[in-house]
């Protein structure tokens, strides 16, 4: 770790966000927890196992990142399938269902406030903004 001077003569800690270790902090299963912000974007870590539901975001596009697993995410039309050091960005508004056979781990990137399951409420539906 190390200490900067801000321009305004405070003092600053600089350390690395560890994937593993983050992770290591929760266990349950399609609940995100936000790691990091860069201007009105958050990355939001979470763990995926079995199938989520249909839904979209309508205002917004949503990028998966796999850290570790495989993911498949389905659209109306066709399905995406993802490995440990790929993503897939789903434009605005198309309407997809992620499914995970194992457990899997995601990196996810979109603007603050986004609801996991957009306009759809479900038992799946989880808390946004928890930071880890």
């Amino acid at each position: 770790m190390s200490t900067i001077s801000s321009p305004a003569g405070a003092s600053r800690d600089y350390k690395a966000i560890n994937f593993a270790e983050k992770l290591s902090l929760f266990s349950e299963q399609w609940s995100q927890r936000v790691i990091a912000e860069m201007n009105d974007y958050q990355f939001k870590l979470a763990k995926l196992e079995g199938e989520f539901i249909w839904h979209d975001h309508v205002d917004t596009d949503e990028v998966f990142i796999v850290l570790e697993g495989k993911l498949r995410i389905d659209f109306r039309d066709g399905a995406v399938h993802l490995g440990a050091g790929e993503m897939f960005v789903i434009p605005k508004g198309v309407q997809h269902k992620p499914y995970a056979e194992s457990e899997t781990k995601i990196l996810l990137v979109e603007p603050r406030g986004v609801v996991n399951t957009g306009n759809e409420e479900s038992d799946r539906t989880r808390q946004n903004d928890i930071w880890i």
